[in-house]
């Protein structure tokens, strides 16, 4: 009996052994006070790549990268040497550039994924509005936003500030929401198989490297006022736009956790700087950029924003 119990107390230590051995190998298990180093590689589109703010770097040129964006500040605050830093994001991109050549108007980006090895200690992707269509959806609700602002011009009103007073008025909106169903929802659910199938791939290239999703930075406010001279929309669709930006950080911050990655909340901190808030402190751009940074994107403070972000994700 005693030698039954024996064995059997030294099969389950040695079982308790084997499962923390495995457990401190993860490369996802790192405590926080030891942030991963490199090499690291940024994945990502234009809110990671930073077009037009300067100095834009890089090839291919049609990416248009900063050297200001958010994937620099962060390896220049880790130390990395520029062999250990690869900035593959570019302008444009689907999570159907991670695995495919990309096309831009200045050259071809090669598939994203094709800069991890298993070398490879750190990852940020910062990727999915392009996948839903936001920019697109941006520029359909100004159009709708302006065409409404003329119709209700008849009745009297003089500038666009008196669009802000209707909060229920969403005429891009109805564009997409029919019968209960929301267009946009669904481009974000394909979005989450996309990304699901992507991370995995991630994850195969470089079985080592610790992983982070990057969100996405608040782009509207949350109040449905204040939007009419900056951004040319309906009050109701500010708050349309803002639901679908919450929905699509809520996928990624949700697929990186079944993924096994990290999810960086660039939103929070964000909060109040959006491309309505006054010049002196916003991140993202309205759509007429006052600092040089592209139409309803991250100009330079808005980058060192995510950086800090992403720095604070990862225990630096």
């Amino acid at each position: 009996m005693k030698t039954s119990v024996r064995a059997a107390l030294a099969g389950a230590l040695a079982c308790g052994v084997l499962t923390t051995a495995i457990v401190v190998g993860r490369p996802d298990d790192h405590p926080e006070s030891d942030p991963p180093s490199g090499p690291y590689v940024a994945l990502g589109d234009s809110y990671t790549a930073g077009p037009e703010i300067p100095g834009q770097n890089g090839s291919p040129a049609g990416c248009e990268r900063s050297d200001r964006n958010y994937p620099a500040l962060v390896a220049r605050r880790l130390g990395l040497p520029a062999a250990d830093f690869r900035d593959v994001s570019c302008s444009g991109a689907t999570v159907a550039d991670l695995t495919a050549a990309q096309s831009t108007d200045r050259g071809t980006n090669p598939a994203q994924l094709s800069a991890l090895s298993d070398r490879t200690r750190l990852v940020t992707l910062g990727m999915g509005g392009n996948d839903i269509g936001f920019a697109s959806l941006v520029k359909t609700c100004v159009k709708s936003g302006v065409l409404n602002f003329a119709l209700n011009g008849l009745k009297g009103l003089k500038d666009l500030k008196d669009l802000d007073a209707d909060s229920g008025d969403a005429p891009c909106k109805d564009r997409y929401v029919s019968d209960g169903a929301d267009e946009v929802e669904q481009r974000i659910e394909t979005a989450d198989e996309r990304l699901a199938q992507a991370l995995a791939e991630v994850r195969r290239r470089a079985p080592e490297a610790r992983v982070y999703v990057v969100g996405y930075p608040a782009i509207l406010p949350s109040h449905t006022t204040g939007c009419g001279d900056a951004m040319g929309l309906a009050a109701g669709d500010v708050a349309y736009l803002h639901d679908k930006e919450q929905q699509l950080n809520g996928m990624l911050r949700e697929r990186a956790e079944k993924a096994g990655a990290d999810y960086v909340d660039t939103y929070t901190p964000s909060v109040g700087r959006d491309a309505c808030a006054d010049r002196q402190v916003r991140w993202i751009e309205p759509l007429v950029p006052l600092a040089p940074a592209a139409s309803v994107h991250p100009n330079e403070r808005g980058e060192q924003g995510m950086a800090d972000a992403v720095l604070k994700t990862l225990g630096a």
